[in-house]
């Protein structure tokens, strides 16, 4: 059986809404795919504004947000559609939105972007709040993504997502996913500082010298010694770890050198966690992608970190690299259009494994 299937994902790296068109091939209960054409469509200064200050909001302001960021997302999907001629192609869209306030504490995850506003204005099928269910059912709510990663990414022992937050996966059995620490967004703030979106390749990073002090005291954050699973949510990088990085008063360069150390120890930490409870088998592989896999200076020290586990770390092409994200929405649609489980309990700790996301019908009848 074959899917065709548009995904969107909008991470707290905040650089714009990924859109990717896939097609799903199913034989047999087992699955591969093709990624037929992906673009990020970069947020204006407007919308950046807008996200940024959408945990900040009253109730009415943050629900006209979530409304008109839905429309926004469904024209620039339109806009994806027509640039890539997909007319009459797209079987379902989905659409992870903008996370916002995360509390799984609380049985609390909210992201922006209407999905009945999607629908309607692409006239398609739309499924959003996949998280929403699993909350429900006492889980984390994150990550999402490992039901992708276990279906269309099985050969490896390890999946690592750099994106606004770092999150790795065990591929086995009674799969584990959790979230490490945070990683690009704070990264982006300490380059904003210079003027740039982002430390392209992490060249400010190494032209910096790490310190000591403050890679410890990142290091014994309460978080990092929690059991999983665990999850963050995007204020914990904002409003915990960047007020941390600043106040110990480092040029941006070596601010930059110490945070990416730090993001490479938490990352071996964690797998050495796993390792010791999970024996991997001998020569063991690491999948990197999100935007940090494009950090060649990051992915230096991770691959450093992980030499003596035995741990091989593994970038993929680019277009998988950037889209992974917007490519296992898509699937999370089309399991759920397939009345299949979209999100493993194993993961986020949650009762039983659910069929997650509200299903929009934006065509007619």
């Amino acid at each position: 059986m074959v899917y065709r299937a548009i995904g969107l994902m909008s991470g707290s790296s905040l650089d714009g809404l990924d859109i990717a068109f896939a097609e799903f091939t199913e034989q047999g209960g087992h699955w591969s795919f093709e990624i037929q054409a992906a673009e990020c469509m970069p947020y204006t200064a407007a919308w950046k504004e807008r996200l940024l200050g959408a945990t900040t909001l009253d109730a009415r302001a943050y629900l006209l947000l979530h409304s008109d960021y839905g429309n926004y997302t469904g024209q620039q999907v339109n806009a994806f559609i027509e640039k890539y001629k997909l007319h009459y192609k797209t079987a379902v869209i989905g659409s992870h939105g903008h996370t916002t306030f995360h509390m799984p504490e609380r049985n609390m995850t909210a992201q922006l972007g209407d999905g009945a506003a999607i629908a309607a204005q692409t006239q398609l099928p739309v499924v959003s709040d996949l998280r929403a269910l699993d909350i429900a059912f006492g889980g984390q709510g994150a990550p999402i993504v490992p039901i992708g990663e276990k279906m269309l990414l099985g050969d490896y022992s390890f999946f690592l997502n750099l994106g606004g937050i770092a999150n790795i996966s065990l591929n086995q059995d009674n799969y584990i996913a959790f979230d490490c620490c945070p990683a690009n967004r704070v990264l982006n703030m300490l380059a904003a500082k210079e003027g740039k979106e982002y430390d392209a390749g992490g060249q400010l990073a190494a032209a910096g010298t790490v310190h000591a002090a403050l890679l410890e005291e990142l290091n014994r954050q309460t978080y990092y010694n929690l059991p999983w699973p665990k999850s963050l949510a995007n204020d914990y990088g904002t409003d915990t770890i960047f007020p941390i990085v600043e106040k110990a008063g480092l040029s941006t360069a070596d601010a930059l050198a110490t945070y990416t150390e730090h993001i490479a120890e938490q990352l071996a930490g964690s797998v050495w966690q796993l390792i010791r409870k999970y024996p991997v088998k001998e020569g063991a592989r690491l999948l990197a992608t999100g935007g940090g896999a494009l950090n060649d200076f990051l992915m230096e020290r991770i691959q450093a970190h992980l030499q003596p586990a035995g741990v091989t770390v593994v970038k993929p092409d680019e277009k998988l690299i950037q889209y992974k994200e917007a490519l296992i929405m898509a699937f999370i649609a089309v399991l759920r259009w397939r009345q299949e489980y979209t999100v493993i309990s194993s993961v986020t700790g949650a009762s039983r494994n659910s069929i997650g996301g509200a299903l929009w019908i934006g065509q007619e009848a």
